[in-house]
């Protein structure tokens, strides 16, 4: 279950705390404004942190502390270009140009300050979803939350401090020509690094990433500085070209945008990607992900209106055309859903996701055989990799169109088995079972079903289906009765059902009820007008 609250109301502290406590699995986003972090937890300890649009990618912080020179990083990337699955790290471990210990002590440190970093955001809300991962491209450690608590409250308080002096990252600092430190001045390392730096030309930013600190030992000494009358401010760093601002504002949103929709904050991410499609209308990107949220959101026409513009402006790509068709899929839109998929299919020829949405769409549109075929090569993609639990509820259901029990009942239970937790693949299966004359297994499957997934109204329906067929009509005006709370316009055949159940039990108002919903859902359902003459004619 996510966990969501209010910065103002449950300091990050004590968020982490609780997730270390509860020894949760998964990442806790944190957003202040146009901020907006993450930090990634492996059975309540911090695997991962980030901030986005902050500078602390692996390859800076490399160059930053001078481990790498700048050929060695383009050389690294060059490699990753090709193998993108490798993480860079590992590259430069291979080539030789950094050992895997101080590359793993930098990263320790770079997790570590993302933390503290975020431990200053005191508004701002914070959302944890269980089960999400890191990407694999990106290194992990293994930090107790509980050693970073007091140095993350003494560094808060320090830095309200440095702020009252360092408001701002863009103040231009100069050593006091008149108030030069001597040699007999105690002055810390960090403050001798970054005391050549202040020569009324750079900013606090640039000081803070040509001296090789990290930033609050650089803020920190500065403050020091400053305090004791050595440096003083001297302006403000000019302000960068339009042209150069409107890029980095666009960037920063698209970069948002992307984290707080790998969260699952999609409403987030939507405004973020909205403000990018207002400033660089003609950005494929930003349409496609609007289409991607919109797809989560069951908001199909939305989608297939910004996955067309995705496509029409990004060059016809595989990954627009692929989710393009998948949205006229769920409106019913066959016939155009075919035509997204088969061009999708002809721009990424071995892409499995593309080829199983293929077969989908004509196994709905009522062609077992093409949908065999599309779904058998989806498959030959996919090769040793895990096939997804959507594949094996076409594929059973392709079998059998094509009248092959037998093999669809196998199917079927082969995807229960390496799927066991999705109630589909179980509902599929108890619905052949029920076919091949199996009633007893097949109520025990649906009622497994059922209690993965209470919230699946097909489930319930099914079940009632079949309780109804053997005459247990109570159990299965129980069955329905759930059905139709959890979807009240599931069909009129659960409403005509639930009303001669009612008629049997002498409730003839419920059963009334029951056929007049089965009317306004299906206004030519003889059978039940025909049942409400009666009921009216023998009152």
């Amino acid at each position: 279950m996510a966990i969501k609250g209010s910065l103002k109301e449950a300091s990050l502290p004590d968020v982490l705390q609780l997730l270390a406590l509860g020894k949760k699995t998964g990442c806790l986003a944190v957003a202040d404004r146009q901020n907006f972090g993450y930090i990634y937890f492996d059975e309540g300890r911090i695997s991962y942190a980030s901030i986005v649009n902050r500078r602390d990618r692996i390859g800076d912080l490399l160059r930053k502390n001078q481990l790498v020179t700048s050929d060695q990083l383009d050389q690294a990337i060059r490699v990753q270009e090709v193998h993108r699955e490798r993480r860079l790290g590992d590259i430069l471990i291979e080539l030789g140009i950094i050992s895997r210990e101080r590359l793993e002590q930098l990263l320790y440190l770079q997790i570590e300050e993302a933390v503290y970093h975020l431990f200053a955001w005191a508004q701002g809300t914070f959302n944890f979803e269980a089960g999400v991962k890191p990407e694999p491209q990106v290194f992990t450690v293994s930090i107790n939350p509980e050693s970073l608590l007091l140095e993350g409250a003494r560094r808060v308080d320090e830095w309200s401090q440095i702020e009252k002096k360092i408001p701002s990252f863009d103040l231009i600092f100069a050593v006091d020509p008149g108030h030069v430190p001597g040699d007999d001045v105690d002055l810390s390392l960090a403050q001798r690094r970054i005391l050549p730096l202040l020569d009324g030309t750079r900013d606090v930013r640039q000081v803070i990433d040509e001296c090789s600190l990290i930033e609050f030992e650089a803020a920190t000494a500065l403050f020091g500085l400053i305090t004791a009358g050595y440096a003083r401010r001297v302006g403000t760093s000019s302000k960068v070209a339009a042209p150069t601002a409107n890029d980095g504002r666009v960037q920063e949103h698209q970069n948002l945008g992307v984290a707080f929709y790998k969260t699952g904050m999609l409403d987030e991410a939507q405004r973020e990607f909205r403000r990018v499609a207002d400033l660089r209308p003609d950005e494929p990107g930003a349409h496609f992900f609007l289409g991607l949220i919109a797809l989560k959101q069951a908001r199909w026409l939305e989608a297939v209106e910004a996955l067309q513009q995705a496509a029409d402006r990004g060059g016809r790509r595989a990954s627009a055309l692929h989710n393009l068709g998948f949205a006229f899929e769920q409106l019913g839109r066959l016939s155009e859903a075919e035509a997204a998929y088969a061009e999708a299919a002809s721009k990424a020829r071995e892409d499995p996701r593309i080829m199983l949405g293929w077969g989908v769409a004509a196994l709905k549109r009522n062609d077992p055989e093409v949908a065999l075929g599309r779904l058998q090569r989806a498959a030959e993609l996919w090769g040793e990799r895990v096939i997804p639990a959507t594949w094996y509820w076409a594929m059973a259901l392709a079998v059998g169109g094509q009248g092959d029990l037998n093999g669809a009942l196998a199917i079927a239970m082969e995807g229960t088995e390496k799927h066991p937790g999705v109630a589909a693949l179980r509902n599929n299966l108890a619905v052949l079972q029920e076919l091949a004359g199996d009633l007893p297994l097949a109520e025990v499957t649906l009622r497994a079903a059922l209690a993965e997934n209470p919230t699946l109204a097909q489930v319930s329906k099914n079940l009632g289906d079949l309780l109804y067929r053997a005459g247990r009509y109570d159990d299965a005006f129980e069955a329905y009765e759930r059905a139709a709370k959890l979807a009240p316009s599931l069909g009129d055949d659960l409403f005509f059902k639930m009303g001669n159940i009612a008629f049997k039990r002498r409730d003839r108002d419920r059963a009334r009820a029951c056929w007049r919903r089965v009317t306004e859902i299906n206004p030519g359902h003889q059978l039940a007008r025909a049942n409400l003459d009666t009921l009216e004619t023998s009152t």
